[in-house]
């Protein structure tokens, strides 16, 4: 027998014992050698970094830092990293970093304007998180100069007209937007001067008037000179009238008091952009200058050709003002112009299409008229698509005057937003529609509630607090929010930034529905849009009035319609036909997606007992 054990051998506790030693000296030799290349991975690295403590002050720095900002890194160790790349500079950004500091963030990302030891500026983009296992935060800074650079000269070319270098269309409109949106908060835009703008930055912010004036022309006659000499020489006669024109706007005495922009909107079509204008004698005296400067023969290489000019003038308060209402009174003003003879300045006149005493009548008796109870709402159905039923309704505000009989919104919104009294008809429109939807709800609770639409004025968002105007309205009848439908113009949604964004968004997580209302017809960013609270669009009638019978439809029409349809549902939105009035054209609205109609082929707007003989019963032809 031997002498061996049965079973399986294990080894001594001592031999265990004994190698643990040399486990662990091979361990703390390895994790010697990856901290040693870490480190020097740290400072070779061609990413500037920097480890700070959770004081804010800088613990090392690499040497890409040093030669990001100029200077030895070892002399930024101990210094505050906020103040190194101007982290402190805005509240926003500070709290941001400090939560980071704290724990209670994991990262965050800023972009900075930096200044180099010799003097230069670069923008970096700066991202600070937390090192693992530590109280510690990494640093980290990217040089983007190049990158914005690119991005700066790509959007000069995307927002100026290749033929006259002036800002294009695009440009006009945005900064138009911010100079209306600036004169309603009276005060200086965020941003320095936009490109093309003639502004200086002495000047920038000073001398606000909260006025916009608006000098909107074209060329006399120009088609016959591309007609006759050829686009080539048209282009340069288009180039020499810019020159001229942007002469004029430089001008001391004309544009002196504020900003302002000449731009080229399209064919022979031109605007000089006044910001915080002095009056109509400064925009009159601007429009004289371009006319006088325009009478004076071109030279365009050994061609000498005259041209004149008609102009549209619009000057004006800035609150509550829009874009689209600006250039509506500027183009009917332009028409004004040369149906007086061309070659002349027209200042816009509101009361030249309408009976002065007419509408000063109803200016007067407009706030009062809410008082007495002259109003009263009518209701349009809105109507699925699919299958007929009615889902909503549109409120339609009628006035009831005692001397004119029954208007329309169009004989009096426009008063209304003017002077104010829109805020308080708003909301009295507002209290009764949803206290009407709510009544038809509790009349018919078998039935599938239908929700209520409800016009809203730009001017109601910043003169009153709508967000609570809202809330209060659908505590008091006790109407669902998402049974309650907002609609503003593209022009006022599409522009929104600032307080009307955030009413807005406030009201889309309260759970209301928000539309835009002619979608169309104004200048639509769509990139913008995605962004918005939006939920519905309400395609303008113009598209659907084009959806005639097939043998005279317009192809163009429905392409666009199909196109704005597939967008609108691909952002998560539904689409609502304006106008529909055949049964042609709902079919045809229906086979591309359309998902509600609203028109007379439904019913015209009626009142509130018809509505009510409606919900339950047959659905309407689709």
């Amino acid at each position: 027998m031997s002498g061996t054990p049965e079973g399986p051998v294990h080894p001594e506790p001592a031999e265990t014992h004994a190698a643990e030693p040399a486990l662990t000296e091979r361990h703390l030799a390895r994790r010697t050698a990856e901290l040693r290349d870490c480190r020097a991975a740290f400072r070779v690295a061609q990413l500037a970094m920097a480890v700070v403590d959770e004081d804010g002050v800088v613990v090392v720095a690499n040497d890409s830092f040093g030669a990001l900002l100029g200077t030895d890194p070892a002399a930024l160790e101990e210094q505050a990293a906020a103040d190194l790349v101007d982290l402190a500079s805005d509240a926003r950004t500070w709290h941001a970093y400090r939560e980071v500091l704290g724990g209670g963030r994991s990262r965050f990302r800023c972009t900075r304007r930096l200044k180099h030891a010799d003097g230069r500026s670069l923008w970096a983009e700066v991202t600070v998180a937390p090192v693992p296992d530590s109280r510690r935060v990494l640093l980290s800074v990217a040089d983007i100069s190049d990158r914005r650079e690119l991005h700066a000269r790509l959007r000069h070319l995307k927002m100026h007209d290749p033929v006259t270098r002036l800002p294009n269309r695009a440009l006009f409109f945005e900064r138009l937007s911010a100079a209306l949106e600036a004169a309603a908060q009276g005060a200086a835009p965020d941003a320095p001067p936009s490109y093309g703008s003639h502004q200086s930055y002495e000047s920038y912010g000073h001398g606000r008037t909260g006025r916009i004036g608006l000098c909107y022309l074209d060329l006399d006659g120009f088609k016959a000179v591309n007609d006759t000499l050829g686009h080539r020489v048209g282009d340069r006669l288009l180039a020499a009238v810019a020159t001229r024109l942007t002469e004029c706007a430089d001008s001391d005495g004309y544009t002196r008091n504020g900003g302002h922009l000449v731009a080229r909107l399209g064919g022979d079509e031109f605007a000089i952009l006044v910001e915080d204008s002095t009056g109509t004698e400064q925009l009159a005296d601007l429009a004289r200058s371009v006319l006088d400067a325009l009478q004076l023969p071109f030279d365009l290489g050994g061609q000498r050709l005259s041209v004149s000019a008609s102009i549209g003038v619009v000057e004006r308060v800035g609150l509550g003002t829009t874009a689209t209402a600006l250039m509506q009174a500027a183009d009917t003003t332009l028409y004004w112009a040369k149906a007086d003879g061309k070659a002349r300045w027209t200042l816009f006149d509101p009361e030249r299409n309408a009976h002065r005493m007419t509408r000063q009548s109803l200016s007067s008796t407009l706030r009062p008229a809410v008082e007495r109870g002259e109003f009263a709402l009518e209701y349009q159905p809105l109507v699925d698509l699919s299958d007929g039923a009615v889902r909503g309704v549109e409120a339609l505000v009628r006035w009831n005057h005692p001397q004119f009989g029954s208007l329309a919104p169009n004989r009096f919104i426009g008063i209304a937003e003017e002077d104010g009294s829109i805020v308080e008809l708003g909301r009295w429109v507002l209290n009764t529609a949803c206290r009407q939807a709510r009544q038809w709800q509790k009349d018919h609770p078998r039935e599938r509630p239908i929700f209520v639409s409800v016009n809203v004025a730009v001017r109601q968002v910043w003169d009153s607090d709508l967000v609570a105007d809202v809330a209060g309205i659908l505590a008091e009848t006790g109407l669902a929010p998402h049974l309650l439908q907002l609609e503003l113009t593209e022009s006022a949604v599409m522009g929104s930034n600032g307080r009307p964004l955030q009413a807005l968004q406030a009201l889309s997580d309260m759970g209301v529905r928000i539309a835009i209302d002619d979608f169309g017809t104004g200048y639509s960013n769509l990139a913008y849009l995605s962004r918005l609270p939006v939920s519905v669009l309400k395609l303008d009638g113009s598209f659907v009035r084009g959806f005639q019978d097939e043998e005279h439809a317009n192809p163009a029409d429905e392409l666009i319609v199909e196109a704005l349809v597939h967008l609108a549902h691909r952002l998560g939105l539904t689409v609502t036909a304006e106008c529909v009035e055949t049964a042609g054209q709902a079919s045809r609205l229906r086979r591309i997606g359309c998902d509600t109609g609203q028109g007379w082929l439904y019913s015209r707007a009626v009142t509130p007992d018809r509505i009510a003989e409606l919900i339950g019963t047959e659905p309407l032809p689709v």
